[in-house]
């Protein structure tokens, strides 16, 4: 199988995530939970983890770095407690379904969507201006699209809402372990991403970053091996939103994932995914029907890429190519307001995303393959 749906879940991991995961198994009991050898490892593994987490993501402390079962589960937690009923709320043209349903679940809040012309980094920063006011409750911006790939101007978006006073959500599920990405330099109220994406981890893990001051609003209440006596959630991070046992054998995984990530180093990364994802975008160009999306700018694009076939439904194409052993994504890619700013709702596309473990032979493999399905 060639895969390429990383932007789903990476499937290739470094070979010590999967030995972590194992020695965890083995050797680690509950961090917080007891005096024991095997809980001390725990807590250990659990904090070095955080350590190398705030470090890549630019937290301030470890303690900001809170672990969560995935980049849904964050956002979830810093959208609502950010977002109350009635509420404002300015987002951009290409949010997945884990912000736009989220909203949706909260009672009368008004959505404004800040979208310029189709990868338009100085109209998008535009619209945000316009749409951001004094009746702004949050701004919410994901990084890079996961449809298209297109890195956003995240920065400026930052800068705008220090500027007025609008404290930002940034979902960095397609940025994290491949860009850099700062919660400490955007000042941005919290930063959500998965761990099982660009960080190489196992899936069942997630991330948010809390930033200063911030008082996060738990989404699950129950024991954290702290505060024992108090029946309410404790004040303080990282406790305050992680109720219950830790997926630690995941935690150890993820750690494992992060010591790659900065091992090898996000510019090497980027570096790898974009040069593939042009030789991929140069073959399937190449191929008559066949029309890739992108932005023009290669500093604004990742290794994510959509494209479409004239006259071919993308989930049948999709399933024909798995049939030939090519794994990769068709459909809305559970961001349909990302396929409206595009035009592409009623079509979706097929995407295939780029990992640092994919081949330049598996890319020439993909447009060989779709090049001969589409000539039967």
């Amino acid at each position: 199988m060639i895969y390429l749906d990383c932007a789903a879940t990476a499937l290739q991991k470094p070979p010590g995530v999967a030995k972590a995961v194992t020695a965890a198994l083995r050797e680690c009991a509950s961090p917080g939970r007891g005096s024991y050898p095997a809980a001390a490892r725990a807590a250990e593994v659990a904090f070095r983890c955080r350590e190398a987490l705030a470090q890549l993501l630019g937290a301030d402390s470890p303690e900001q770095v809170v672990f969560t079962s995935n980049a849904t589960h964050a956002l979830n937690i810093a959208i609502r407690s950010l977002v109350h009923p009635g509420d404002t709320v300015v987002i951009s043209g290409y949010e997945h379904n884990a912000v736009t349903r989220t909203l949706a679940s909260i009672p009368e809040v008004t959505v404004r969507v800040a979208v310029g012309g189709l990868f338009d980094r100085a109209g998008d920063l535009e619209a945000f201006a316009r749409q951001t006011d004094e009746n702004t409750r949050a701004v919410i911006c994901t990084h890079v699209s996961n449809v298209f790939g297109y890195i956003l101007p995240i920065d400026r978006i930052a800068a705008l809402c220090r500027e007025r006073g609008v404290p930002l959500i940034v979902d960095a599920s397609q940025s994290a372990g491949i860009l850099p990405v700062s919660a400490k330099r955007w000042g941005a109220a919290y930063v959500g991403l998965p761990g099982h994406k660009g960080l190489c981890g196992p899936q069942g893990t997630g991330v948010l970053v809390c930033g200063d001051g911030q008082t996060p609003v738990p989404l699950l209440t129950g024991g954290t091996g702290s505060a024992s006596l108090n029946q309410q959630m404790p004040d303080f991070l990282p406790d305050r939103l992680e109720a219950g046992t830790h997926n630690l054998p995941g935690i150890a995984g993820l750690l494992a994932g992060v010591q790659f990530i900065r091992r090898t180093g996000t510019d090497a990364i980027a570096c790898h995914e974009r040069r593939l994802s042009d030789r991929l975008a140069g073959a399937l160009s190449l191929i008559p029907g066949v029309r890739v999306i992108r932005p023009e700018s290669q500093d604004q694009r990742t290794g994510v890429l959509s494209f479409l076939a004239d006259g071919q439904d993308c989930e049948v194409l999709g399933e024909a190519l798995a049939a030939c052993g090519i794994a990769l994504r068709a459909g809305l890619h559970c961001a349909p307001l990302a396929h409206r700013t595009a035009g592409t709702l009623e079509t979706g596309t097929l995407r295939a995303s780029i990992s640092p473990f994919t081949a330049p032979g598996e890319v020439d493999a993909l447009a060989a393959v779709l090049r001969s399905c589409l000539e039967k």
